[in-house]
């Protein structure tokens, strides 16, 4: 691959992040097997490059249904075209725990976003986070935890 292999990007901006590539490779082998730097560094190349392929080929299935989005299922035609077939079970299976984990998470923000909180609860907060930011852009000290109960928006 060259170094500007990828539509107008470097190598470097193409990359996975190394710790992150070394951790999964470790994960998978063994405790007691070793990987050489230059195969790990050969692995996390392979892992672009095929990220790369499925990307483009979904990019293809994407077009030839005139969407302008690529959805979830046109990876997994894209991995069925591309001749593995074999992981579409698991991809769809990660993709719906995936899912399953965001709207968990979406939904646990939702009811922690003060909505339990009274007005006033909720005024002396809105108060509190402004004083931090601004002692944060004044390089002052962050105030304390909780306004002083007099204090009002004036302030």
């Amino acid at each position: 691959m060259d170094s500007m292999d990828i539509v107008g990007k470097s190598k470097e901006d193409a990359s996975l992040p190394k710790a992150t590539m070394t951790k999964i490779i470790k994960e998978m082998l063994p405790p007691d097997v070793r990987v050489a730097r230059d195969a790990q560094d050969l692995l996390i190349e392979c892992c672009v490059e095929f990220i790369n392929l499925v990307s483009s080929e979904s990019n293809d299935v994407c077009n030839r249904e005139d969407k302008r989005t690529i959805a979830p299922e046109h990876v997994l035609k894209a991995l069925q075209v591309l001749g593995f077939s074999e992981y579409i079970e698991e991809v769809y299976a990660a993709y719906e725990q995936h899912r399953i984990e965001t709207m968990d998470s979406l939904r646990a923000g939702k009811l922690s976003n003060g909505a339990d909180m009274t007005e006033e609860e909720a005024l002396l907060e809105q108060q509190r986070m402004f004083a931090e930011a601004r002692a944060r852009m004044n390089g002052g000290a962050v105030a304390s935890k909780q306004p002083d109960a007099d204090q009002t928006l004036d302030s």
